[in-house]
């Protein structure tokens, strides 16, 4: 991205501000990728199927109606020897970047201007496509009905590739091209979840998530340090719906950031759970592309204009509809879709999702 970014046609007088505008423009679109992969939200770890007790009947009995959501996490554990597993697949096709579109080639990396005139008369521009391909493998185990241990592993594949155009008063020139692929394993993730409060299907929990930096940090697969997040959660279980509610704090890692988000989930049917999730993160430091104006050094009336960025935090909103479908036994499909509500940050105009959750009941 650096070398797609650095000009190298707009006569700018100054090789060094050129060179260090254009590694502040590729580090934010690195960093916003680093935010999109190696703080991924991952599926429920408790499953979909969850299980107690029933001390009348002396036998072990679904604890919830519905399937519960898919990224936020319901305080509820998935019960006493109780083991779950599954695998999910994401598609994301980053276009967006704060707003701009990466892919229709109008991103302006450098320009030059007269200051009385009302576009430039030497721009470069870029164009980028990303893609990733994310699978997790992920799974849950009940020590006690209120304590759960679970992990996820996501295994990405990333594509980059793009060009930089220069149009010199109207007529263009393809100035260079570039293309990368990764593929392996993003940082891994350890959760701890207790439930404190069980009464009358209103509960609360707490959870610790630990990201292990197992994702190479230089493709861009991981932050290349261990970050922990505590989080507090609510549910409310009604029958044949239940209603969700998460906050929490992260610390180290790639950048602090605060996330929560809301769900609620409907029995529709036996077998079918539909839901509806609003998911949020606030991360500090990513930054924003914004356009640097300065006087052309040799040119009179001529200003030139890079790209660069500040450091500016995130918000980043997501609407998640979705449903479970328990197609057989203890197996259920899921699948949803994330669409975002805000335009921060690296953003797909939907990233579908699927994934298979199976439930092995007891395992002693």
């Amino acid at each position: 991205m650096t070398f797609l970014m650095t000009n190298q046609s707009v006569s700018t007088g100054s090789v060094a501000r050129d060179q260090a505008a254009a590694q502040a423009a590729s580090n934010a679109i690195g960093r916003a990728l680093l935010g999109s992969l190696a703080t991924l939200p991952v599926s429920n770890s408790t499953g979909s199927f969850t299980y107690r007790l029933n001390p009348e009947l002396g036998t072990v009995e679904r604890a919830d109606r519905t399937f519960g959501p898919f990224f936020v996490e319901r305080a509820l554990t998935i019960g006493r020897n109780q083991a779950s597993a599954g695998v999910t697949f994401q598609h994301l096709a980053l276009s967006s970047l704060d707003g701009q579109s990466l892919t229709d080639g109008t991103l302006v990396t450098t320009a030059n201007q007269f200051t009385d005139e009302a576009a430039p008369f030497d721009v470069d521009r870029l164009r980028l496509n990303i893609t990733a391909d994310v699978a997790t493998l992920y799974g849950a185990i009940g020590i006690t009905d209120r304590l759960d241990i679970g992990g996820a592993l996501p295994l990405v594949s990333l594509r980059v590739d793009g060009s930089r155009t220069n149009s010199y008063r109207g007529r263009d020139f393809e100035q260079a091209k570039a293309s990368a692929t990764a593929v392996g394993a993003a940082d891994a993730l350890v959760r701890m979840k207790y439930m404190w409060v069980d009464s009358d299907g209103a509960r609360l929990s707490t959870a610790a998530d630990v990201r292990l930096p197992t994702g190479k940090e230089e493709d861009l697969l991981g932050s290349g340090s261990v970050a922990v997040r505590f989080s507090g959660l609510a549910s409310l279980d009604r029958g044949m719906w239940s209603a969700h509610a998460n906050a929490g704090v992260s610390f180290g890692g790639f950048a602090r950031e605060i996330s929560y988000g809301a769900a609620i989930a409907v029995a529709a049917t036996r077998r079918v759970t539909v839901s509806g999730e609003l998911v949020a993160r606030r991360t500090d430091g990513i930054g924003t592309l914004i356009m640097a104006t300065a006087p052309h050094p040799q040119l009179a009336d001529v200003e030139t204009i890079r790209l660069t960025t500040d450091r500016s935090t995130h918000t980043a909103l997501s609407f998640v509809p979705g449903f479970k479908w328990n197609v057989s036994d203890t197996w259920v499909l899921l699948a949803n879709v994330a669409v975002p509500l805000t335009h921060t940050g690296l953003t797909s105009p939907a990233a579908p999702f699927v994934g298979l959750d199976y439930a092995f009941g007891s395992i002693f």
